[in-house]
């Protein structure tokens, strides 16, 4: 019996780049939650998770169609998941400034 493939799956690397990055894309416009649900073929809870950081992980496909809405290279915003760390991507730690 042959196993299939397990879908790769890739983690944000964080909510606030995201967001950033959807108020200026790679054309230089701004795209909403909705507009890049649709244009990427994900539900707008969905994108609104990833936001917040409710989702971390997401299938490939989608992605990459996220990635490519906003017109960034896919590991831009996303980290390739290995199968054995899936389930935990390390939330990045905000920098702290010298003498604040």
């Amino acid at each position: 019996m042959s196993e299939t493939p397990a879908t790769p799956m890739y983690g944000v690397a964080s909510g606030g780049r995201l967001k950033m990055l959807m108020e200026r894309t790679g054309t230089g416009d701004a795209v909403t939650v909705r507009e890049l649900a649709a244009s990427a073929g994900v539900s707008p809870a969905t994108i609104g998770a990833l936001l917040t950081g409710a989702q971390r992980v997401i299938p490939e496909h989608k992605a990459k169609a996220i990635a490519a809405r906003i017109g960034v290279d896919l590991l831009v915003l996303f980290i390739p998941m290995e199968r054995a760390g899936r389930t935990f991507i390390p939330a990045q730690q905000p920098t702290q400034q010298v003498g604040a």
